[in-house]
């Protein structure tokens, strides 16, 4: 499913480029994704779009400086290295509070746990892109490196 996440972002400058999901579907098959990987994919990309249609009055509120507060549940799912990367890219300036939430979503919607650092980068990618936000170049090269170093532990 990741691989197609990133192909989708390597091949589709925003997401509205992207075709209707049976094209998007056949489309994926033709470049050799598995049937099963395409349909967890799409339908993770359908989760992320409710999830972000959800929110849209939640980014229409006043920004404060808030501050986000896992539960033990939340720090099951995601893992200490990821809630901490979220952090650094909120921190960052990167990762306004309604894309956090949408991020954290859609990592609870990722069938693993704690989720890889390799993964929350992904799924970081693809709320920034599903938004269109503008990413900064050295972030971005941070969210597409695999840095198994980090994530061996």
């Amino acid at each position: 499913m990741f691989d197609i996440l990133v192909y989708l972002f390597e091949n589709y400058y925003t997401p509205q480029a992207c075709p209707d999901a049976d094209v998007l579907a056949h489309k994926l098959a033709a470049v050799g994704f598995e049937h099963d990987d395409i349909t967890e994919a799409l339908g993770w990309l359908y989760g992320l779009a409710q999830t972000t249609e959800q929110c849209v009055e939640l980014a229409q509120a006043p920004q404060s400086n808030s501050l986000r507060i896992y539960t033990n549940e939340e720090y099951q799912a995601l893992g200490s290295e990821a809630i901490g990367f979220i952090t650094f890219l909120e921190n960052s300036g990167v990762l306004p509070a309604v894309l956090r939430e949408i991020l954290i979503d859609r990592a609870h919607a990722v069938d693993e746990s704690p989720v890889p650092l390799d993964k929350i980068k992904i799924i970081a990618l693809m709320v920034l892109w599903s938004q269109e936000a503008e990413v900064d170049h050295l972030v971005l090269e941070e969210l597409l490196t695999h840095d198994h170093s980090r994530s061996s532990h």
